[in-house]
């Protein structure tokens, strides 16, 4: 009997040590998060080349990699495949102790550099699957395999292709979804969203398959999407549901593809808001930023850019003050054919580290060093949000102008608004939140505290009125600015008839009226910098209206203040404005004024504080700290300070381009 139930009690160890090894295959919330960067592999490579590529990632603190699997270089003409150039990756990898994420790379036009995101035909598909399954069984018992990057870069900037496989889902789609000529109350419908709507369904539709395919042959490793150029695409990105079907979520970061709203300076800022709106998509999925500009881009791309060592090392600790699990750079070795040939690189041509390469070693010897704090730190959040909303782009993409000489009727605008009010609070210190309005937690009881911004976002739905209210009445604050709420869902314009949102703001607009490119706003002892349209408020002189609603409130707004501190360049009135203005969490650290181009990230980590600081200014800061005091007044460790960036009794010393990361 004993040795019945001792053979009973090994069966459950050994079921208990299968599924940890299992679990162990995805990426943990809590794992210690990563370095890494893309190993381009492709013919006429040599097994010592490879290897010596491998050998240098982890020479440099590099643990993980991420491969391109090309389907075309893969594949032989007789239908079998030859993965022997693959394999010598993986192998390579393996000894090294470098883990891979395999890149899906369906066979594509030679000159297509970043693959094609939706098959042209029934027959492109079935030729996909036989890819996935031919792939998936033949690396997933690879010890080098980490996971699986479901498809590059999904996003089509609006310009969906019309082939034979996306037409038949559209058809599919009308059927689902009728057009109807006229609303509820009897106005006609002229212009609707169904375009942007349809891509949106058909994306996650699309990716949703993907992964399932890939889960039919390997339900253990990790199944990972980096959506790209998200600033534009956002409106074709549903999150939350892809959550359901992905284990992590990450994202593509090419200041010279992906930044072209920011200057150079604002990089960071840039990299700082596309991290902070992941890490809001991924919810409770770790995520990590997939690709990240790690060369020169000598003819390809937007512009022009070799990044920085600094701008290395600040963009890797402004991942990780979001909470990121890790950063992969586009790219390690170059390639050498093609668009992007000698390009992107974080190794010269004869093979040997760049300063780029030896910078982003450094921050990975301080993660190493210190694992533990950076296994699950949380961002301490300030309770207040800036909220973005899908339709509202939606919106401009068919309303707005490609070029005119006014911000505000530009393509772009509803996500500058929103960017603008996330850098004038973050210039004082405060962890913002940046999400779209499907992510933020409607279900609590209690908003006391607690602060949404709705910034220029031109198109709300009237389905949103519920929630919105119900967040106001339970005690948030709601500060709505700009053109918000201009048009509904579908493309009415609000407030020439009944105002759905009447109740909520408290009254309504009689009528924008065109000022200037720059003019100024006065309430209380703030003068605002404003852009283009002066909102008039129906029997209000003052250009706010505060509005008590339940037991919180509405602070209504309804001038371009956020592009006017976009488009002036000078953020601290608006900044001011908005630090006095909305209630905080109570545990929140600021900085004691504002400090223009100085981005803050306080973190919890067990029962110590981080905190990282980055100085893009142009001259040497001394920032004085405010809030919790007995924090403050612990014992403070810089574990990683750039040249000239120090804590002296609690003042931040930051030089310029500086990165100064402390635990308290």
């Amino acid at each position: 009997m004993m040795n019945i139930r001792w053979q009973a009690v090994c069966l459950i160890m050994l079921c208990l040590i299968q599924w940890t090894d299992v679990f162990a295959q995805r990426l943990a919330k809590d794992a210690v998060p990563f370095v890494g960067a893309q190993v381009f592999i492709e013919p006429g490579q040599t097994s010592s080349q490879i290897d010596g590529w491998f050998r240098t990632l982890a020479e440099n603190g590099m643990t993980m990699c991420r491969i391109r699997m090309f389907e075309s270089y893969m594949k032989e003409p007789d239908g079998s495949w030859n993965f022997s150039l693959f394999d010598m990756a993986f192998q390579s990898a393996a000894q090294h102790g470098v883990k891979v994420y395999a890149t899906l790379f369906p066979a594509t036009a030679k000159t297509d550099i970043g693959g094609w995101k939706f098959p042209a035909d029934d027959e492109q598909r079935a030729s996909f699957a036989s890819f996935i399954k031919a792939l998936v069984t033949h690396y997933k018992e690879f010890p080098a395999l980490a996971g699986w990057v479901i498809i590059n870069e999904p996003g089509t900037d609006g310009n969906y292709p019309h082939t034979d496989f996306v037409n038949k889902a559209r058809t599919q789609w009308n059927k689902a979804h009728p057009e109807r000529d006229y609303k509820e109350n009897g106005f006609p419908v002229l212009m609707t969203v169904r375009e942007q709507q349809f891509i949106y369904d058909f994306t996650t539709d699309f990716l949703k398959w993907i992964a399932l395919e890939v889960k039919k042959y390997d339900d253990t490793h990790d199944v990972h999407v980096n959506p790209a150029g998200v600033f534009g695409n956002y409106g074709e990105y549903n999150f939350p549901v892809w959550r359901d079907f992905l284990s992590s979520l990450g994202g593509s970061a090419h200041p010279s593809w992906h930044f072209g709203y920011f200057s150079r300076r604002q990089y960071s800022l840039a990299m700082l808001a596309l991290s902070e709106l992941l890490r809001s998509g991924a919810g409770t999925l770790p995520w990590f930023m997939t690709e990240i500009q790690g060369g020169n881009n000598t003819y390809s791309g937007v512009h022009a850019l070799c990044p920085t060592t600094d701008e290395i090392t600040q963009w890797l600790w402004t991942i990780l003050s979001c909470e990121g699990k890790g950063g992969i750079f586009w790219m390690l070795n170059p390639r050498s054919s093609g668009i992007e040939a000698g390009e992107w690189a974080m190794i010269d041509f004869q093979g040997k580290p760049s300063e780029r390469l030896r910078a982003a070693k450094q921050v990975a010897a301080v993660i190493n060093k210190y694992s533990d704090l950076f296994r699950s730190p949380r961002i301490i959040p300030s309770g207040i949000d800036v909220v973005y909303l899908k339709e509202s782009l939606w919106a401009e993409s068919l309303m707005g102008r490609k070029q005119d000489k006014y911000q505000g009727r530009m393509h772009g605008a509803v996500i500058k608004s929103p960017i603008a009010c996330f850098k004038a609070l973050t210039e004082r210190g405060l962890n913002v939140g940046l999400k779209a309005i499907d992510e933020y937690d409607f279900s609590q009881t209690n908003y006391t505290g607690h602060s949404i911004i709705l910034s220029n976002q031109i198109a709300v739905p009237a389905f949103y009125r519920q929630q919105l209210e119900q967040f106001v009445t339970r005690g948030g604050t709601l500060f709505v600015e700009g053109l918000t709420a201009f048009f509904d869902e579908e493309l009415h314009n609000t407030m020439n008839t009944d105002f759905t949102f009447e109740k909520l703001f408290g009254g309504n607009i009689s009528e924008f009226i065109l000022q200037d490119n720059l003019f100024t706003t006065t309430v209380g002892p703030y003068t605002l910098p404003t852009h283009l349209w002066l909102g008039k408020i129906c029997d209000e002189e003052s250009p706010v209206h505060i509005h008590s609603f339940g037991k919180g409130k509405v602070v209504w707004y309804p001038s371009n203040i956020a592009l006017g501190a976009w488009v002036s360049g000078n953020y601290k009135p608006l900044s001011d404005y908005l630090y006095d203005l909305l209630p905080k969490a109570s545990n929140v650290i600021t900085f004691s004024d504002y400090q223009s181009d100085v981005l803050l990230r306080t973190l919890k980590s067990g029962d110590a504080t981080l905190m990282v600081c980055i100085n893009k200014s142009a001259e040497t800061r001394r920032i004085v700290l405010s809030g919790t005091q007995s924090m403050l007044s612990r014992h403070c460790l810089p574990i990683y300070a750039s040249t000239g960036c120090s804590v002296e009794e609690g003042i931040l010393v930051m030089a310029p381009e500086g990165v100064l990361v402390l635990k308290w």
